[in-house]
């Protein structure tokens, strides 16, 4: 599976689908976003069963925002429509492999408890 630009009008309807979505968050400008592109992308075939995003922050300057990100590249992983990771910074082609396999392994309900409980007063 190839990557899908994210955009402000798809962004909220593709981090809701049930299942792991993964975001790189970059700019044409930026020389490690560029040394990370070709990573990411062969990441994407290794793992078809994960939605892989690429997220240009010059063009859509409002996902980076609304997710705080201070650098980039960044990568952020939703899974089931929750945000579970949020990183700057290139990553090893390993790296984001055992990332993308945890994501997947992560058991949602246990998760959604934790945060639910965190946020109780």
């Amino acid at each position: 599976m190839s990557t899908v630009e994210i955009t402000v009008e798809n962004f909220q309807s593709i981090i809701e689908k049930p299942g792991v979505v993964i975001l790189d968050l970059w700019a044409s400008w930026c020389a490690p976003c560029r040394m990370f592109a070709p990573v990411f992308e062969a990441a994407a075939k290794r793992h078809p069963d994960i939605v892989w995003g690429k997220v240009d922050t010059e063009a859509q300057p409002e996902i980076p925002q609304a997710l705080e990100v201070r650098a980039i590249p960044t990568l952020a992983i939703f899974r089931d429509g929750m945000l579970i990771f949020v990183q700057p910074g290139m990553m090893p082609a390993k790296a984001l492999d055992e990332l993308a396999t945890k994501a997947l392994a992560l058991d949602m309900k246990a998760v959604r408890e934790k945060a639910a409980a965190a946020a109780a007063p």
